[in-house]
């Protein structure tokens, strides 16, 4: 039974991690230590439009062997999210490991010596104080560490410095030596003197982060096929284009694949497939060890408790009866086990055949270890490239189809050595289409542009990128296209149309009434707005010329002349006219836009009243309501005239009576005048009163008028 190991997080397999710190060796390297060490030769890539590829490595191993893998460290992520490891010949795997990469400064921390902030002499011979050391000053003394103190000693003349001493305990009592004197001191204790050996060795390490080995131990008898394949970032393949124009031939198109090896190693007689298409891909950092903050909780004092006494529960159940009626999870796991597998495919294009083929899908078995039910990983070469999906693992939400994927498998065996690029022909064969002349005026208001329709006959997905246009076996211009699946058409154009001139006038806009009703007290005017272009085009050619007229496409506005364009894009409008060899054409481009208008009648202007009461577009009903309201209105407006000079009477003799009252306080009150003032402010009294009730007659008149309008308009439904 074949046997293989995916190596992801998802199907929960565990890879031994190699962390340099360890003091001991690890079980997985000693395991490793008889197994013979070979190289895995590359056999096929894959590249995808999403920056990444697929990479399978194919040998044959015999017996237990290690196969070790270098690769950037950038890399290792996308490793540890995707690699597949199979053992095609009934072995199994034994090891995958890797090197740690905690950081260097936590594992250097983690020896008995810490080497972290490049300590000196005398504080290293501190942090190993109370340790039994032989001193070579110059002849031998064994002693113990007591520290290491700096005294200050004179030097010349008015000058002083600090000198280092160790200060020993030995046999013969306390002795202090100057450093600068010792000329080598050991560590008795073995296990210190191996532990600080091994943290200038993973200082070393620390030096070389560009690359990282993978070791990957197979173990099985005798002879037999083994597979290792995995995902890594890589440069976006690209697509150049050459179309071939004749008016005597069909136009032909060759298209090339743009390929970068930026691994460092050669790509020798691969198998090279490229895939167009929007794959979802992305990087999760599973390579850098993750730790989580633990709060730290105090233990709690408390007085001694009497000891409890609990009653029996009032349904006489026992908890080991109530835990027995509980589900197993046994049953859960085995209908979870049980689950039907799920799959995703592409859709696989080889350039030797007409149509393209389906890829085919096939479930390995085999599993970690001696079991037989593991987990699935990618299928083998002869089984469809790259299907991926697992096998006894039920999904978790139903899957659907987002799009589709187009491989381009090239026929021989490709190499490419490392940091190097090729070209390799994806499509070479003659297509469909037709010669154009585009003209947008945001574009060149003058000129139109030379264009091509371009009609895709073959059965690949053509990928966006450049276009170098010939036209009659003379460079013609450059062209951009977009992605273009078979059957499809797109425009391109790649030079100035200089024999083509193309004038736009822009008439002038107008709005017309068609229609105004109205309905509870809101006038309803509906407008019809018109735009008018017209586009003048002169072909000063000695051919005749199909020119596309490209005109903004907006959605409130509809198309009127002519009634319908050649084509419609999102955002554009496209007609097709043809002129004639030295002939001029005109085409004339009317649309026209729905406007409408609300007015509430009770607060419109009598100019704005008036301007409807006198269109011949207003019906007649709504006309004779109209001139009720304004009647009503101004029996409103009367009612409001009479109070407002009511109440202005009323300010004028306010102001009299002040002036009045200001010259009796300097006159005598036996005086004829002030007679004559008092008789006044009676009788100014007795028109006040007068006036302040006919301005609340008033107000009530004009009350009960504006509801009879309000009542008017509110049950009003004309149109």
């Amino acid at each position: 039974m074949k046997r293989l190991i995916v190596v992801c997080l998802a199907a929960s397999v565990v890879m031994a991690r190699v962390d340099s710190s360890s003091a001991a060796e690890p079980k997985a390297e000693a395991a490793d230590r008889g197994a013979a060490s070979m190289a895995l030769p590359l056999s096929e890539v894959i590249l995808y439009s999403s920056g990444v590829g697929y990479f399978q490595r194919d040998g044959e191993v015999n017996g237990r062997v290690k196969i070790d893998l270098r690769f950037k460290v950038d890399d290792i992520n996308d490793l540890l999210k995707s690699m597949v490891v199979q053992d095609l010949g009934g072995g199994r795997i034994a090891s995958v490991a890797y090197g740690s990469r905690d950081p260097l400064t936590k594992t250097l921390r983690s020896f008995g010596i810490d080497l972290t902030e490049n300590p000196g002499m005398g504080q290293l011979l501190n942090q190993v104080r109370g340790e039994a050391v032989e001193v070579l000053r110059p002849g031998p003394v064994v002693g113990t560490i007591l520290g290491v103190e700096r005294k200050v000693q004179p030097v010349g003349e008015n000058k002083q410095v600090e000198v280092e001493y160790l200060n020993l305990l030995t046999d013969e009592g306390l002795q202090s030596f100057p450093l600068s004197e010792i000329r080598r001191i050991k560590l008795i204790n073995d296990r210190l003197n191996a532990e600080l050996r091994q943290a200038l060795a993973v200082l070393a390490l620390g030096h070389d982060t560009q690359k990282k080995t993978v070791a990957i131990t197979f173990d099985g008898e005798g002879k037999r096929k083994v597979s290792v394949s995995y995902i890594a970032q890589t440069p976006v393949w690209k697509t150049s284009y050459r179309l071939v124009l004749d008016d005597r031939e069909a136009p032909y198109l060759q298209g090339w694949a743009i390929i970068e090896n930026t691994t460092d190693e050669d790509w020798n007689e691969v198998r090279l497939s490229l895939v167009s298409g929007r794959p979802i891909s992305f990087m999760m950092d599973l390579y850098q060890p993750l730790y989580t903050t633990r709060p730290v909780v105090e233990p709690e004092l408390y007085l001694s408790l009497r000891p409890q006494v609990y009653g029996e529960g009032m349904d006489g159940r026992r908890l080991s009866e109530v835990a027995a009626d509980k589900p197993q999870n046994a049953d859960g796991l085995r209908a979870f086990a049980s689950a039907e597998p799920e799959s995703l495919g592409r859709r696989k294009l080889d350039l030797s055949a007409a149509a393209p083929p389906a890829a085919a899908m096939r479930t390995r078995g085999g599993g970690f270890g001696g079991g037989g039910g593991g987990v699935a990983g990618m299928a083998s070469p002869d089984s469809g490239k790259a299907a991926m999906y697992f096998q006894n693992v039920s999904s978790a939400a139903d899957g659907a189809q987002t799009g589709e994927l187009f491989q381009y498998t090239i026929k021989t065996p490709v190499s490419v050595a490392r940091q190097q690029s090729a070209m390799l022909p994806i499509v070479s064969q003659k297509v469909a289409g037709e010669k154009v002349s585009i003209y947008n005026q945001s574009v060149h208001a003058k000129r139109p542009l030379n264009g091509f329709r371009l009609k895709n006959t073959t059965p690949l997905h053509l990928m966006q990128g450049p276009m170098t246009v010939f036209d009659s076996g003379a460079y013609a211009g450059d062209a951009r296209i977009e992605d273009l699946p078979p059957a499809q058409e797109r425009l391109v154009s790649y030079a100035i149309d200089l024999k083509t001139e193309v004038e736009p006038q822009i008439g002038a806009g107008r709005q017309e009434l068609v229609k105004v009703q109205i309905k509870m007290g809101t006038l309803i005017a509906s407008r019809k707005a018109t735009e008018e272009r017209t586009f003048n085009i002169k072909n000063r050619d000695q051919k005749k010329k199909t020119i596309l007229i490209e005109h903004p496409f907006r959605s409130d506005w509809t198309l009127i002349e002519p009634k319908e364009s050649s084509e419609r894009t999102r955002d554009l409008y496209r007609f097709a006219v043809s002129v004639d060899a030295g002939k001029e054409a005109k085409l004339v481009v009317r649309e026209e836009k729905q406007l409408r208008e609300d007015i509430q009648i009770i607060n419109a202007g009598s100019n704005a009243l008036g301007y409807y009461l006198s269109s011949q577009k207003v019906g007649q009903g709504v006309k004779e309501a109209l001139q009720k309201v304004v009647s009503l209105r101004d029996r409103v407006n009367q009612t409001i005239a009479e109070r407002t000079r009511r109440e202005q009477r009323i300010n004028e003799i306010s102001q009299e009576q002040a002036r009045i009252r200001e010259n009796m306080a300097k006159i005598i009150q036996s005086s004829e005048l002030y007679s004559r003032y008092v008789k006044k402010l009676d009788e100014q009294e007795t028109e006040l009163e007068k006036l302040r009730q006919e301005i609340e007659s008033l107000k009530s008149r004009e009350s009960d008028q504006q509801k009879e309008v309000n009542n008017f308009l509110l049950n009003l439904d004309v149109g």
